[in-house]
């Protein structure tokens, strides 16, 4: 059965109590024109590194300068993962990025497939803590904790794009999109005064299913779980959360049995990804510490063990 949906006169949508976004997503100044979905990331990357990567890491002795490199090295691997990985799964990868390799690269546009961050950051993070002697599930929960707070932020600039919407509605919370430079996909349209349909914000769903989440790692951090917890349980909440956040997601199509690339993603991340992980920290949980150990034994919070003392 088609459920038919019928625009009606944004008067009325408005005694209803929907919310309209009349926002240009770019900022125009002069010749200059920056997008809004950037600019979130940008704060988000700050609030995240300043507010989240910086505190985690320093208090289990690693030193700000290297928290800082490790954070560059993640940031744009992570960046260009999360778009490659959204731009393989648009059907029109063929006829639109592959002719046009600009658009492959086009953050500022919007889309972003969270889960190839993921993958793409986690390895860059392993590789990074090889790289400074550092213990790798430390390095893993500095990220998760990056991630759970600059996401929420990052998702801002998706609701000025109105690229990430859900299905039609009339809850008082759903949005419609009246500024012509809107990036609406594909089946969704503009407000205008005789005819306007407003959308579930899947966008602001995500950014409260991510804030969420980070209450749970909070509560773990401060009980000072072994390292490497956080990570896991990040993930595999993450995953969990895009399984129903995505029933909400009318902007992404729908690729087998109802489900979305996104959940069958999810369903792999749940079945392999997370066991994988928990079997890796097992095998190598003689190597990992508490935080608080951890500080106090190693001051760059290496995996090299102390030397012993020489015997009187």
């Amino acid at each position: 059965m088609c459920l038919q949906v019928i625009p009606v006169p944004l008067p009325a949508l408005r005694a209803l109590g929907i919310i309209v976004i009349n926002i240009d997503p770019v900022i125009h100044l002069g010749p200059l024109a920056i997008h809004w979905y950037g600019v979130m990331y940008a704060i988000a990357f700050y609030v995240a590194y300043r507010f989240a990567a910086v505190p985690l890491m320093e208090r289990a002795g690693v030193a700000r300068d290297t928290v800082s490199k490790i954070t560059v090295w993640t940031i744009v691997v992570g960046l260009i993962g999360g778009r490659l990985y959204y731009v393989l799964q648009q059907p029109n990868f063929f006829s639109h990025y592959l002719p046009n390799p600009i658009h492959i690269i086009a953050f500022w546009e919007g889309g972003m497939a969270f889960f190839g961050a993921i993958i793409a950051g986690f390895i860059t993070l392993t590789i990074c803590a090889w790289r400074y002697g550092l213990n790798p599930w430390l390095a893993l929960d500095g990220g998760a904790a990056f991630a759970v707070v600059g996401q929420p932020i990052g998702r801002i600039g998706n609701l000025i794009n109105g690229d990430i919407l859900g299905t039609p509605s009339t809850l008082p919370w759903a949005t419609a999109y009246a500024n012509p430079g809107a990036i609406l996909q594909k089946g969704f349209q503009l407000c205008t005064p005789t005819s306007c349909i407003a959308y579930q914000p899947a966008a602001a769903y995500e950014a409260l299913a991510t804030i969420a989440i980070g209450v749970v790692l909070l509560l773990l951090y401060r009980r000072r779980v072994p390292l490497g917890v956080i990570a896991i349980t990040y993930v595999a909440a993450y995953a969990i959360s895009q399984l129903i956040v995505f029933e909400f997601r009318a902007s992404e199509p729908a690729v087998l049995l109802g489900l979305r690339q996104a959940q069958w993603t999810s369903i792999g991340v749940l079945v392999i990804g997370v066991p994988g992980l928990y079997l890796v920290w097992r095998w190598t949980t003689d190597r990992v510490l508490r935080p608080h150990d951890l500080a106090e034994t190693a001051p760059e919070a290496s995996l090299e063990q102390p030397r012993p003392t020489a015997r009187r």
